[in-house]
């Protein structure tokens, strides 16, 4: 029943992201604008870690798409609320835990699409990684799709309107980017800045990945990469469903 439940919404929301693609390609175009014009300022730079620095770069702009992406996908909930739609699905039978998983699985085939164009990119301005290391790196872009999805859709239950839901995203997102190193690695800032790093999850899935993309597997980065991911995956969507269940969506 979960199964059939979460196939219908997955579907439905998956129709409606492949009828506007254009919307399904400007999504990338953040993290391409990072790795065309950022991108070749680091080559060259020590920068403290093992690899290339397409391979610092990359990983951290993948992720960078999930964070941002994922996190603003709440906005489409309160749109939901307005026009009556999750009105009308408080009187079907659909699992409150399928309403959710639909959505965020969507949420994650978008941005994993996402991330193999900007890959594909990444690859013809120079970057060359292991293919295991790429698709380790789309694992954890999903992990991390599926858990600030999960809790962008709980907010916008919560909160209702986007003049409240926008300010409350953007005080997550900018120090969330800023203190997990996607840009440059942590290791990079001062001791006081590195150590304060390491209370933000998102630093754990960076070093992870960048671990990824150079071929080491059997890391402590990737232990806790791992730990952490799936972790805040199953809380978050813990979390969501419960908002979703007691608001009645």
């Amino acid at each position: 029943m979960l199964l059939h439940d979460t196939a219908l919404v997955y579907g439905r929301y998956l129709r409606q992201s492949l009828r506007s693609r254009f919307a399904l390609l400007f999504g990338a175009l953040t993290p391409l604008l990072y790795l065309l014009f950022f991108g070749p300022l680091l080559t060259g730079l020590p920068l403290g870690r093992a690899g290339s620095s397409w391979q610092i770069l990359v990983p951290g702009l993948l992720l960078q798409l999930g964070l941002f992406g994922a996190l603003f996908a709440g906005f489409t909930i309160i749109m939901e609320s307005a026009q009556g739609v999750v009105e009308r699905m408080r009187v079907t039978p659909v699992s409150r835990l399928a309403l959710l998983l639909g959505r965020v699985l969507r949420d994650a085939t978008v941005f994993v699409f996402q991330a193999v164009l900007l890959v594909l990119a990444a690859v013809a301005m120079g970057l060359r990684a292991p293919l295991a290391g790429i698709l380790v790196g789309f694992g954890f872009v999903a992990l991390l799709t599926i858990s600030l999805a999960s809790l962008s859709y709980a907010a916008g239950m919560k909160v209702r309107t986007p003049q409240e839901f926008g300010p409350l995203i953007n005080a997550v997102s900018m120090p969330s980017m800023l203190l997990s190193g996607l840009m440059l690695p942590m290791s990079l800032a001062p001791a006081w800045l590195n150590v304060l790093s390491h209370f933000v999850p998102f630093r754990y899935l960076v070093d992870a990945m960048r671990d990824a993309y150079v071929g080491h597997y059997a890391t402590a980065h990737m232990l806790y990469g791992v730990l952490v991911a799936v972790g805040f995956a199953m809380l978050a969507v813990t979390a969501g469903t419960r908002v979703f269940r007691t608001a009645g969506a």
